[in-house]
């Protein structure tokens, strides 16, 4: 049985299906337990309605949306969602306090909110910094802080929405490189969204290519066995990335000329 398993899924805005309000039409998906799996896809496809399905935001209008085999119903903390921007980080909350707060939500005692808070602010290489607030941080040391505060429950599903889209290119590749050596070490199962095709082959152990809207699903699937660290500049990675390109772009294609039949 798939860990996760997104089965015969449709979604829509409205309750009459017509050509312009389906967002997913018969979305099938099955990621095992452990895996780092990448959502790509043209803007408008579905990829963050799909995260939403599964952190228990939406509901499917058909089909369902299962963790081990049980339906997903609600948010949970078995599923933690890391969005793009850092809005979700509290202003008047300390680095460490911030990886805390979900701890305190649980009903955890004060030792062990702070040793574990301390041990992931470490894992995340902000230790130094447990003492600042957000505003004293920059973009990559706020993201660092979500991740360490999603991670700090031992929550099994890690739900990622582009979550360095907002980064500048070199710091958004550093923490390409640490998040795969942080989730590998938390064991979670991570469902990461984003459009950029060299994030995805960084990151995913399989990737998921999407249609073009309305009623989107997964059109292709690939699994990457490229060795870690990846390297951009190898061979095999430009070779991956081109076979993944030309998928990506007959979906980017349809969604160019429906826009300029607009």
């Amino acid at each position: 049985m798939s860990f996760i398993a997104f089965r015969d899924v449709g979604f829509r805005y409205g309750e009459q299906e017509d050509a312009g309000n389906s967002i997913l039409r018969g979305l099938d998906l099955e990621i095992a337990r452990g895996t780092f799996y990448v959502l790509l896809g043209p803007s408008g496809c579905g990829k963050t309605t799909a995260l939403n399905l599964l952190a228990g935001f939406e509901t499917p209008k058909s089909g369902s949306v299962l963790v081990e085999g049980r339906p997903v119903q609600q948010p949970g903390m078995d599923r933690v969602v890391i969005f793009q921007g850092d809005d979700s980080l509290y202003p008047w909350l300390t680095a460490l306090e911030n990886v805390e707060f979900p701890l305190r939500m649980t009903g955890r005692g004060a030792a062990e909110r702070r040793s574990r808070a301390e041990t992931w602010l470490a894992r995340v290489g902000l230790a130094n910094h447990a003492a600042k607030f957000p505003h004293q941080l920059s973009g990559g040391m706020k993201q660092r802080i979500q991740i360490a505060r999603a991670l700090v429950c031992d929550a099994p599903v890690l739900l990622m929405d582009e979550p360095f889209g907002a980064l500048d290119a070199q710091t958004r590749t550093i923490l390409q490189d640490e998040l795969v050596d942080i989730c590998a070490g938390s064991g979670a199962t991570v469902l990461f969204i984003t459009h950029d095709i060299a994030e995805a082959i960084i990151l995913a152990d399989r990737i998921g290519v999407m249609r073009a809207g309305p009623g989107s699903a997964v059109k292709d699937e690939f699994e990457l066995d490229l060795p870690r660290p990846r390297n951009r500049g190898s061979v095999e990675f430009a070779a991956i990335y081109d076979r993944i390109q030309r998928v990506l772009s007959e979906e980017v294609q349809k969604v160019v000329m429906r826009e300029a039949a607009a």
